[in-house]
């Protein structure tokens, strides 16, 4: 028992004597870390920064700048960037090109324009982006919040289209985006995205980044007036192209109400612009004597009480109002 005490003792000992030379070992690595350090006291020591002058877009035209030149404070301050993508810093005789840089390459812009000049001999210049100007991202129509925001780095379309609320109820089956690089023939480029290939789906390939300059437009849905003697008379949307037919939408309005007419009227937009009245036999329909009738977007579907009354111009407005190319033809009261 003397012996494994007396052991134990020994050991502790031993690991005394080695934390004691901890601090000389610390001492030793700072020194070392220290004596290589540059030279150059006048080019301060920085730490990385987290998102801070990263390149992640290259500067545009209006987009605000913060330069800093270490030790000279008469240089170090924001600048606009002039529509001609040109700044201009104080004392330097020529203008400097930013439109298209990176921070980066325009901090190695403007030290070499400054030892050109023979302001400074060896400038350490740092360039942050304050605020894009230059990347607008719009996002409107069947979204719940429309909004337009700056891209300071690419953003992914559904994140866009998350940013303005996500799609509103009434959205179409697709989005279009407008690009922002005009085509070859120097129209538009416009992208058709499919609502479920991107959100149902989940394609990547639809999910593409956004850079700025790119509008994105949700169309609302095509949609199926039903007025008249059903029990819920509303907008039906057409999902996906699909068409619907007189008995699918009177499915949909939950049937006929009491004392509704045996002639229903689809009342469809022309050519002329007007609305052309469509007879419909809903009776024999119902009882499948007669073919079902199919249905196309914003027509007006139409079921008069059992005396047959027509729709007239001013409840015709009001369905589905399309302007005054709606003719006087259109106004009846009674056959």
């Amino acid at each position: 028992m003397r012996w494994r005490a007396r052991k134990i003792a020994v050991s502790k000992s031993k690991n005394r004597g080695d934390f004691m030379r901890l601090p000389l070992i610390v001492t030793l690595f700072v020194a070392a870390a220290w004596a290589q350090q540059p030279s150059n006291p006048n080019r301060p020591i920085t730490l990385p920064e987290a998102g801070a002058n990263l390149p992640t877009q290259p500067i545009g035209a209006n987009d605000l700048i913060a330069v800093s030149v270490y030790d000279a404070p008469e240089l170090s301050r924001t600048i606009r960037v002039g529509a001609d993508g040109f700044i201009r810093l104080p004392m330097l005789k020529g203008r400097i090109k930013a439109e298209g840089l990176y921070p980066a390459d325009l901090e190695t812009a403007i030290a070499e324009a400054l030892q050109k000049e023979e302001l400074y001999a060896d400038p350490y210049v740092t360039v942050t982006i304050a605020e894009y100007h230059s990347r607008p991202i719009t996002v409107s129509g069947a979204v719940k919040l429309p909004l337009e925001f700056q891209a300071s780095s690419p953003i992914p379309l559904l994140e866009a289209i998350s940013r303005a609320g996500g799609l509103s109820d009434s959205a179409g089956p697709e989005i279009l985006v407008s690009q922002a690089q005009p085509g070859p023939d120097g129209k538009p480029v416009v992208r058709h995205i499919s609502v479920r290939g991107l959100i149902n789906d989940a394609d990547a390939d639809l999910n593409f980044n956004l850079t700025g300059g790119e509008q994105v437009l949700v169309p609302e849905a095509a949609k199926i007036y039903v007025a008249g003697y059903v029990k819920m008379p509303n907008a039906y949307k057409i999902q996906d192209g699909s068409e619907l037919s007189v008995r699918q939408i009177l499915a949909l309005s939950q049937g006929l109400a009491p004392y509704a007419g045996k002639v229903a009227y689809i009342y469809r937009v022309n050519g002329s612009g007007g609305r052309t009245e469509i007879s419909v036999p809903l009776a024999k329909i119902l009882k499948r004597k007669a073919p079902d009738v199919p249905l196309l977007a914003n027509d007006i579907f139409w079921v008069p009480d059992n005396t047959g009354k027509r729709i007239a111009l001013t409840a015709l407005d009001k369905i589905a109002p399309i302007g005054g190319a709606v003719g006087a033809a259109l106004v009846y009261t009674h056959p």
